[in-house]
């Protein structure tokens, strides 16, 4: 055995500490889910969502335990102190291995049945110090006979036998009682270790103790952990298969938090979903289901330095107590390796998980999951709602939280049951098998309606009822019922309603159309009203409608959809849908039911000024971006059509021959700048700046010639103006195209500015520019 314990230490130390720490996180469920005080109440009036709970947790204690994985235990447990746990929830921690000899123990209670309250809690974290790593002469073995014992005898002892009673058994071994002198002679301890076992589980389904085993590494014998699981007491939460005992066994420590996560919450009738898991610095993500009414986000750190910011769907950051968007916040944990967000009523959507990490603690893995408890709804209906004797009826179930929304994720409703029943006079109760596979009346699989067909007995003679169950496990069980009457032959007035699937927003109406027909002589009123979800979310007009005799046509029947503020801040980008039903009932025929019709509204938030006029945006952009495109166009044109470049100035004498030509530039602001040098010497054309005459362009023809002192004046293309008493200016043929005049012109210069001459302007000569 020696040998076989040595290697146990070896393969299971790691498992161990990821079991513990995951165990410390299951506590911190514990105490987030269980009420604070009181029991936490719906703000819709709902029972509690989650009870108290007596629980046990059995730690194998054997010498395969090294110093490093107790000392993790030791932490792991005290942080069972930091939930929130009303007084009538309790905890007991004991570990376990064999007693070898008279003066040995096989278990070791280190905390007691205690009350999870503040003083609990602080009792709590110093008990847990007390486990211990066998030496291998205190107790090598594996006595489960004796940890179970245990394990009863601290859930039965003063406990109220109307809270549930559960013991998780967490080991790395199998029954190994062979050096235990209290099992009797060597050669039959093993099979007296058996019997032993066998006598245990009877006791725990006696004292209606569940036995929920998780085995870690090779060693355990799966065969073994299931006969505990199956030997202890078998009704769970609920009359589920998910609800029953069972063991589990993982290989890797990488998967001991996912299955015993898994594990508690089928213990407490939870549900759970694991999140993404990413090494900090990172973002998160797990999604809490519109029908969870408290849960708790669960954030596994590796490391207790990583901080932890909460985000819900809408991107808000919420706090980690008090109330938020009628939200109810928790934390325990912080500052440890696993802490916990308890949410009461919270929203449903992808939620983000900020995690940061100071330089040096970023290196493990950061996991996020979801433990929530719910509710779910049903809304039934009948068609026809006042069937005859002998007709076959249409009956539905459809799924919808306790507010009135439909659901459509099959995983927040997986593992239902659905039951349906018809009763009424003149006949014995008859079941109605309703599903949701897409066969026969049901019109679409998965889609949260559960539809079957019911042949009314040809002796019913009176009033009908038809009710339906829902069933799973997390979620509060819920009936539904719908009462009728047999039609006498046929009805003195019907009604059929048809109404759209609207996609609209708050504030907005649905109309539809009512058939009326009215074959007696009498008028009659009708009530219209919309049932199956909370009150101000849907409203229907007008209230009554009389049918006159002998009428048959149609009227309008409008639904009106709430305001923005009757959603609570549930409403975001994704939508919601509203699931009700619209109802018209002859007041004159006793109240008779004549259409009870689903009526399915996705909702989105009221689009804001530029989702509404986005055409108008963009068509006064498109504009605005055509006229400016214009003026520039324009302006560029009319600079084009003035621009000098090309010009080609020439000056002539009195007699009319050309004495100059100089090919004018781009100018400054679409003038060339120029002076007449030496007029009566060898008088030529110069660029200066600020020179006594300016050129530009006409836009119609020719160009325009600006005196200093005499103001501007038109040069014909073929003519000349005067500039001197014997020198005229005229234009020349432009023979080069704008690219090469303007080439040219970049390229031409003026003489430097330390040349001694001057002009009529008196002016140095610049570079040309």
């Amino acid at each position: 055995m020696g040998t076989v314990r040595a290697s146990r230490r070896t393969r299971g130390g790691r498992a161990r500490r990821a079991a513990v720490r995951v165990l410390c996180g299951t506590a911190v469920l514990v105490s987030l889910l269980a009420p604070h005080g009181r029991d936490p109440v719906l703000a819709t009036g709902a029972q509690p969502a989650f009870g108290p709970v007596d629980y046990a947790v059995a730690v194998d204690e054997s010498a395969s335990l090294a110093p490093e994985d107790m000392a993790a235990e030791k932490a792991a447990a005290a942080r069972i102190a930091l939930g929130d746990v009303s007084s009538s929830s309790h905890v007991t921690v004991f570990g376990f291995a064999d007693a070898e000899s008279g003066d040995q123990h096989a278990v070791d209670p280190v905390c007691p049945r205690t009350a999870l309250d503040a003083a609990g809690r602080e009792s709590i974290g110093g008990c847990v110090g007390k486990l211990r790593s066998r030496k291998k002469s205190e107790g090598a073995g594996t006595d489960f006979p004796s940890a179970i014992r245990q394990g009863v005898h601290e859930l039965g002892t003063g406990s109220d036998p109307s809270v549930p009673r559960v013991l998780f058994l967490l080991t790395d071994g199998m029954l190994d009682v062979t050096d235990s002198p209290q099992y009797g002679d060597p050669a039959h301890r093993r099979a007296e270790g058996e019997r032993q076992l066998e006598l245990a589980l009877k006791e725990a389904a006696d004292q209606h103790v569940q036995i929920w085993p998780l085995g870690f590494g090779p060693e355990p014998d799966k065969a073994q952990l299931d006969r505990m699981a199956a030997g202890g007491y078998q009704k769970g939460c609920v009359e589920l298969p998910s609800a029953l005992p069972k063991a589990e066994k993982v290989s890797g420590s990488k998967d001991v938090g996912p299955m015993l996560e898994q594990i508690f919450a089928a213990a407490h009738c939870l549900r759970y979903a694991q999140g993404t898991s990413e090494r900090p610095p990172a973002t998160l993500e797990i999604a809490i289901s519109p029908l969870a009414t408290v849960g708790s986000i669960v954030v596994d750190k590796s490391d207790p330095e990583v901080t932890v910011t909460y985000l819900d769907p809408s991107g808000h950051q919420v706090p980690t107590t008090g109330t938020y968007r009628k939200s109810r916040f928790e934390l325990a944990g912080a500052g440890h390796a696993v802490e916990a967000l308890k949410i009461t009523d919270p929203v449903p959507g992808v939620w983000k998980v900020k995690v940061e990490a100071p330089e040096g603690h970023r290196s493990l893995p950061v996991g996020v999951s979801v433990l929530w408890h719910g509710e779910l709804r049903g809304a039934i209906t009948m068609d026809p709602p006042s069937p005859q004797a002998g007709e076959k009826a249409t009956v539905t179930m459809r799924l919808q939280t306790r507010e009135g929304y439909e659901i459509k994720n099959t995983r927040d409703y997986a593992g239902l049951q659905v039951r349906g029943e018809l009763t009424g006079d003149g006949f014995a109760p008859l079941p109605v098998n309703l599903a949701d596979d897409g066969k026969g009346p049901d019109r679409e699989a998965g889609d949260g309606s559960f539809t079957g067909t019911v042949q009314i007995p040809r002796s019913a003679n009176g009033a009908l009822k038809v009710s339906g169950t829902l069933t799973a496990s997390g979620l509060s069980a819920d009936t539904r019922s719908e009462s009728g009457q047999i039609a006498p032959g046929e009805l003195p007035v019907t009604a059929a309603l048809t109404l759209p699937a609207a996609d609209t927003h708050p504030g907005s109406t649905v109309t539809g159309t009512l058939a009326v027909h009215n074959t007696s002589g009498t008028p009659h009123t009708l009530r219209l009203s919309v049932t199956d979800l909370r009150p101000g979310l849907l409203s229907v007009t007008p209230a009554e409608i009389e049918v006159r005799p002998g009428e048959s046509g149609t009227r309008k029947a409008t639904v009106e959809i709430g305001p923005e503020g009757a959603f609570g801040g549930r409403l975001n980008g994704d939508g919601l849908r509203l699931a009700g039903t619209v109802t018209v009932v002859d007041a004159t025929d006793g109240n008779r039911a004549l259409v009870r019709s689903p009526l399915s509204v996705r909702l989105t938030p009221e689009p804001g000024v530029w989702d509404k006029y986005w055409w108008a945006f963009a068509s006064t952009a498109a504009l605005i971006a055509l006229a400016t495109a214009a003026a520039v166009a324009l302006v560029r044109q009319r600079r084009v059509r003035r621009d000098p470049s090309g010009l080609m100035l020439q000056l002539v004498s009195e007699e009319g021959d050309i004495l100059n030509e100089h090919p004018a530039g781009h100018g400054h602001k679409q003038w060339y700048e120029f002076a007449v040098v030496e007029p009566h010497r060898s008088p030529r054309i110069e660029r200066r700046s600020h020179g006594k005459y300016a050129v530009r362009r006409s836009p119609e023809g020719g160009a325009v010639l600006r005196t200093r002192g005499a103001g501007r004046t038109r040069l014909p293309a073929h003519g000349s103006v005067p500039l001197t008493d014997t020198l005229s200016l005229s234009l020349g043929e432009e023979t080069r195209t704008p690219k090469a005049r303007r080439t040219r012109a970049s390229r031409t210069r003026t003489p430097t500015a330390t040349t001694p001459a001057t002009g009529e302007g008196g002016s140095t000569y610049e570079s040309y520019r």
